[in-house]
């Protein structure tokens, strides 16, 4: 939760209610908010031994702070979902029922989207299409972070420590039984969105160069493709030069150092993305840091009904 004030008691509630007659721990973390989200997170804290509040001593991001809820989270099956009531949490008994089936990992399909643009949908169709394409990797189409996830699952996925990280591509990179649950994703209850088109661009970055290579195999071929149109282009001086059109000295010059600087800068760009990216894990710091918590040390006390036993897929 990121500056979620509006929708803090109303989340609990809604979890509270689709979990009844369930023993469940919520796991509520805040991204370093500027609103009231820590002092309402506590109260819940304090009133209720279920609800676990990590506070992160600042804003890492999302995937960073949906890790922190995942590593903190203790039962045998855990669902991560983001704060804002979009995706509904009357949605989790029905992947619980899947689970109970004999599937690792139960994602949320989204068939609607309420209250964002066409720009925002069709930008995420080319998103997914070109992530399957570019890392072979088949992401369901509408897919978010909205999933469930066995133990076995998750502690695969958390073996992974990489930075940068792509969990909905992580979890699907994991394998195991998988299937999808459809809903109806709502609009924002409050407030506005957090990821900006700027946030959405490098996410997708992060998500391309965290499971493929292919944008570096494109570097050396886009290196290959102008140094052919270089050859293809040496020709046409030769003929100027005949067809008194030719300046001697100028036209070649000019394009080859257009010709050499473009590709230059294209291929140490991408190698660029790739050498940051490894600065980063080289350093070995940690995903994230927590500046204070809630309920996390405590036993939670529940009579209610233990989950029921799984039965394995067909």
């Amino acid at each position: 939760m990121h500056d979620e004030e509006a929708t803090v008691e109303l989340l609990y509630e809604r979890v509270r209610d689709a979990l009844d007659g369930v023993r469940f721990e919520l796991v509520l973390v805040d991204d370093a908010s500027r609103d009231t989200t820590p002092q309402r997170l506590d109260s819940l804290a304090d009133a209720d031994p279920r609800v676990k509040v990590l506070h992160l001593a600042r804003s890492f991001g999302h995937q960073a702070a949906l890790t922190a809820g995942l590593e903190h989270a203790s039962g045998d099956v855990v669902v991560m979902m983001d704060g804002d009531l979009q995706d509904p949490p009357e949605v989790i008994p029905e992947m619980l029922a899947r689970w109970r089936e004999g599937f690792d990992v139960v994602f949320g399909v989204r068939e609607q989207r309420a209250g964002e643009s066409w720009f925002k949908l069709a930008t995420a169709r080319w998103f997914y299409k070109l992530f399957s394409r570019v890392t072979k990797l088949d992401l369901p189409q509408n897919a978010g972070d909205f999933r469930l996830l066995d133990r076995s699952a998750l502690d695969a996925i958390l073996s992974m420590r990489e930075r940068n990280r792509f969990l909905r591509g992580m979890t699907t990179w994991v394998g195991g039984r998988q299937i999808a649950v459809h809903y109806h994703r709502d609009a924002r209850h409050a407030g506005e969105t957090k990821y900006t088109f700027s946030r959405m661009v490098r996410f997708s970055l992060d998500a391309m160069t965290s499971f493929s290579w292919l944008p570096l195999q494109a570097a050396t071929l886009l290196g290959f493709v102008f140094s052919i149109v270089a050859f293809l282009g040496l020709p046409l001086v030769i003929v100027a030069r005949y067809a008194h059109i030719y300046v001697r000295g100028v036209s070649s010059i000019l394009f080859v150092i257009l010709l050499l600087g473009g590709i230059q800068l294209i291929t140490v760009g991408i190698i660029g993305e790739y050498v940051g990216r490894i600065y980063d894990e080289v350093k070995g710091r940690p995903l994230y840091v927590v500046r204070s918590a809630r309920n996390l040390e405590d036993e939670v006390p529940s009579d209610e009904e233990p989950v029921p036993e799984r039965v394995p897929a067909p």
